[in-house]
């Protein structure tokens, strides 16, 4: 009963605190459904920094992987709204399991308090240098002289570079043979070995490989061409028009959360994202800034999810 009544008058607490601009009086959580050293941490981890010397209280970093994400998810939904615990989210905490899982153990969409989508990280097509496509038109012409004869490898069953190739294959016409892998550094491992064709990722896991001559960028998931690899382009250019496929990153708190801290958070936030430091530096990793509304980024869950569970519905895809 003691921990319930700390937790009541914690809460209670807030406007008061908030209206003496003493909030925040201690160290506040983003909690990370991955394991440290991800594609989150290197667009989160800097943000942080900026935001809790804005705020004036350390943002610590904790990773609660495990469950494909539904673990840190369901840790924050059912955190106290206090203002102290956030939710790092992404596709694989609010699109997918929807789509996947018969149950999970939240609601994606009323069990938080949206902030803001921080970022798009666009996926990029790549191939094994021994290969024999240096283009997606290559891809479709190969694909149909050599049906299912392409190891097209992705992070797992039901993961956003899975669903991007099911996508491709399905505007191509051609067949080929997926090979799962759990998570996107196996999947890369194996494609610099030569046991894989074709791979769809986030551009920060590619980024050295491609620089280094290992690994072939043949086009990139978004409508416009990312300042990363400028002579790359877009899979909408070469003729699968709106063909989009990303990852986003944005911050969520438990749904109770008092809406003065959900303001003071998407101010500061967006203060961050749109100063020149951070925009140069999300250019270098290839992400496109967002900071959205809090409704904007709800609209933006719910438009995600509509668009993926017609390919996951159609074709079947489960979750491993």
């Amino acid at each position: 009963m003691r921990i319930v009544i700390v937790v009541v008058l914690a809460v209670s607490n807030l406007p008061w605190a908030l209206a003496q601009g003493t909030y925040p009086t201690k160290p506040i959580r983003w909690i990370i459904p991955y394991a440290a050293g991800g594609g989150t941490d290197v667009i989160a981890r800097p943000l942080a920094l900026k935001l809790g010397e804005a705020l004036g209280q350390p943002i610590v970093y904790e990773n609660r992987a495990g469950g494909g994400g539904l673990i840190a998810g369901e840790y924050v939904a059912k955190a106290s709204p206090d203002g102290y615990t956030f939710l790092v989210g992404s596709g694989n905490t609010h699109t997918f399991p929807t789509l996947l899982y018969s149950k999970i153990p939240y609601d994606p969409v009323k069990d938080y308090a949206p902030i803001t989508n921080f970022v798009t990280v666009p996926n990029v097509l790549v191939a094994h240098p021994s290969f024999p496509v240096k283009s997606a038109q290559d891809i479709v012409a190969y694909g149909k002289a050599n049906p299912g004869k392409i190891n097209w490898a992705s992070s797992g069953n039901g993961a956003g570079g899975h669903l991007a190739l099911v996508l491709f294959a399905q505007q191509a016409g051609i067949k080929v043979l997926h090979v799962p892998f759990k998570g996107a550094g196996p999947a890369v491992t194996a494609m610099l070995g030569g046991e894989t064709d074709l791979l769809f990722a986030n551009s920060g896991v590619f980024m050295a490989h491609i620089k280094a001559g290992k690994l072939r960028a043949i086009g990139v998931c978004a409508l416009a061409r990312l300042q990363l690899f400028p002579d790359v382009p877009t899979l909408d250019e070469s003729g699968f028009r709106a063909f989009e496929s990303s990852t986003y990153y944005g911050l969520l708190a438990p749904s109770a959360t008092p809406r003065p801290i959900v303001t003071r958070w998407h101010a500061e936030i967006t203060k961050v994202i749109k100063s020149q430091e951070s925009l140069d530096r999300l250019a270098s990793v290839g992400a496109f800034p967002v900071a959205n509304s809090p409704q904007q980024f709800v609209d933006m869950l719910r438009a995600d999810v509509d668009k993926w569970a017609k390919v996951i519905k159609e074709h079947g895809i489960k979750a491993d």
